[in-house]
């Protein structure tokens, strides 16, 4: 299969509005960096001219195309990817590393395209929350589950009932290799939006995705959230805190706990009465 990989060079304020209309346009994989992102889509689902129009919009955005032969990213990966401990208790590591067997928390992964793998800072802050959340015979539902690392640590800290979502065919398929190397069963794997999801009574739901994408979701994810449930939020940067908040206050949300790494965010709120 042949895909279209986009890189752009932007500030990263732009990045997220970007990375939002060009969701809308196909693209279902993205990689952000300090000067701009990469976002991929099958050849098919390509529109050259509604992306030149996209940009044409923001003359200080330079951008470039290339098509590319579907990648064996487990190759790729084998090159590069170095296991990633967070809070001293949990390893993220791929299966051609050792085992260590030291840390509370191992979480093994066969890395390919989609995104989550604990080297970024949000998946890094989600995980690091996780740690002191209970979990413990929750439902929880993880909307973008990328790798599926975050489901998999809702697992091992105690969940007794686990949806993931995701709308792209690598993700689906990276996570349910994932969730079959951590042993993790009877996951409720859902390639589709939040609005696929008909349960409406989960104790966490974690959402790290990217800013834009989360302020048009959080009533879907208060929807589905129990009273004095936790919604964990993160893919934005330091700055959009406040923006989150606001719009989370509308359904009812109370921001609880923050943290911040290398300028990117995690926020965690409460459900309460509205």
């Amino acid at each position: 299969m042949e895909f279209i990989t986009i890189k752009a060079t932007c500030d990263p304020e732009i990045s997220d509005v970007l990375i939002a209309e060009l969701f809308e346009a196909g693209f279902d994989s993205f990689q952000e960096f300090d000067d701009g992102f990469e976002g991929s889509c099958e050849q098919g689902q390509f529109d050259a001219e509604k992306v030149q129009v996209l940009f044409d919009q923001y003359p200080n955005v330079s951008f470039t195309v290339k098509e590319q032969e579907k990648i064996n990213w487990n190759e790729e990966w084998e090159k590069n990817y170095d296991p990633i401990i967070v809070g001293n208790k949990c390893i993220v590591r791929a299966s051609f590393h050792e085992p260590q067997p030291q840390f509370e928390y191992e979480i093994i992964v066969t890395p390919k395209m989609s995104f989550g793998t604990g080297h970024h800072a949000t998946t890094y802050q989600v995980l690091d929350y996780q740690m002191t959340l209970d979990h413990t015979n929750k439902k929880v539902l993880d909307v973008g589950t990328g790798t599926g690392i975050l489901a998999i640590m809702a697992k091992k800290r105690g969940a007794s009932s686990l949806t993931a979502t995701d709308i792209d065919d690598w993700c689906i398929e990276n996570s349910e290799e994932n969730f079959a190397l951590n042993n993790v069963k009877d996951v409720t794997l859902i390639k589709g939006q939040i609005t696929e999801v008909d349960n409406s009574d989960f104790d966490i739901i974690i959402a790290n995705i990217n800013k834009n994408v989360l302020l048009g979701q959080i009533g879907d994810y208060s929807d589905r959230l129990k009273e004095n449930g936790q919604l964990i939020l993160s893919g934005f940067y330091e700055a959009d805190i406040a923006d989150l908040e606001k719009e989370s206050k509308k359904y009812g949300l109370t921001s609880i706990h923050s943290t911040t790494k290398d300028n990117w965010a995690m926020l965690a709120l409460e459900k309460r009465s509205v």
